[in-house]
């Protein structure tokens, strides 16, 4: 199955290096071996940091001959990595283009050396979400997808027995592979632990303090923790946002996963299904063209909750509130429609009603039709 990122990153590499970010197994390395001929890991262009023989080449400041492009995979584990990619692209860029990609994050892992600002295009791979099936020609399932999640692995396999399995080497290779290769830290056992909290914290408001107590180390560590595993595409979060005629909150923060099958609870499973949506259509929107996306959410000090707001330079596009069930219209929606300049507001859902409030500026409709508006 072809991903949609890749016409797009194939138009990018004409201009300049494209680096690709996103999660373990997200199909980071597919997308880059589509662009080889035969799609093989042995291909010479491919050039990963894993690899012992590899290393010691590119150590060397040896590339492999008449190719027209090179796949630099996970080279971010190397510390020096900005500094040995800027040489090899001012170099040889005139000859050949340059695919660089990474399960950490590529624009927050340089170190030393001068920027390669200027030099590259940076694009996130998230998962498979419905839109994106439906493009592929794929038979885009929702109960699939909310069940298996987006990884392309057990999507696919869509075996609960696979899933589990799955899961629990995933978990281990991000935070016993990937931490201990980009940080410095001692305490992986409760890192991992913490990981596996997390899910029963999706969609509530973010308590560093009780995790703190939880995992019995300071609020300065949790904070540090779950920061790392953000740079390592576990988990994302969004911060709060304010009209000047409400009360809103301004500190509380709320926590996604980008895998959001672990989440036991159906409508946080659902909510987090609909925020990584959300994440994925501000990220296209940023590293496509360029415009400055924010992800947040909505609450008054008495409690009413707009569960996400959209917002393009500084400004609200659209806010969705996350129900399973087909329900009217949330009351709060009419409040904040009256009280705010929210131009659309959507209330998505697992069912099959699609009805307009246009006093309201809003419109009630399945999640299916949402994510055909949403295109990505």
């Amino acid at each position: 199955m072809e991903r949609a990122l890749k016409s797009l990153v194939e138009a990018d590499l004409v201009e300049k290096m494209v680096f690709v970010g996103g999660p373990r197994q997200v199909g980071k390395t597919t997308l880059s071996l589509s662009f080889l001929p035969n799609r093989s890991e042995g291909h010479p262009a491919y050039l990963n940091w894993d690899h012992p023989a590899t290393r010691r080449l590119l150590l060397q400041g040896g590339l492999p001959g008449g190719e027209s492009l090179l796949v630099f995979d996970e080279i971010h584990k190397y510390k020096g990595w900005r500094n040995l990619i800027k040489g090899f692209y001012d170099t040889n860029k005139t000859r050949c283009r340059f695919l660089v990609t990474g399960s950490a994050r590529l624009d927050h892992y340089r170190k030393g050396g001068d920027s390669l600002q200027g030099r590259y295009h940076y694009h996130r791979l998230h998962p498979l979400s419905l839109a994106e099936l439906h493009t592929a020609g794929s038979a885009g399932n929702l109960d699939q997808l909310l069940r298996y999640g987006g990884f392309p692995e057990p999507f696919l396999a869509a075996n609960d027995r696979h899933w589990k399995r799955w899961q629990r080497e995933h978990i281990s290779r991000v935070v016993r592979e990937d931490l201990l290769s980009l940080e410095q830290v001692r305490e992986v056992g409760q890192i991992e632990l913490m990981a596996q909290i997390l899910p029963d914290r999706v969609g509530s408001p973010l308590s560093i303090n009780n995790l703190r107590g939880d995992l019995d180390v300071s609020f300065e560590t949790v904070d540090r923790w779950i920061r790392i595993l953000e740079n390592l595409y576990f988990c994302f979060r969004i911060g709060p946002f304010g009209f000047p005629k409400i009360r809103a909150v301004k500190k509380e923060q709320k926590l996604y996963l980008w895998d959001w099958s672990v989440c036991e609870d159906e409508g946080a499973r659902f909510e987090n299904l609909v925020a990584s949506n959300l994440l994925k259509y501000c990220h296209h929107a940023e590293d496509t063209a360029g415009d400055a996306m924010e992800l947040r959410f909505l609450r008054d000090a008495t409690g009413r909750e707009l569960d996400f707001i959209v917002l393009k330079d500084g400004k609200p596009q659209f806010a969705v509130e996350c129900k399973l069930g087909e329900r009217s219209l949330a009351r709060h929606i009419g409040y904040y429609a009256a009280r705010t300049g929210i131009p659309q507001f959507y209330q998505v859902h697992m069912g099959s009603v699609d009805a307009e409030f246009s006093e309201h500026r809003a419109r009630v409709l399945p999640f299916s039709r949402f994510s055909e508006i949403l295109g990505i």
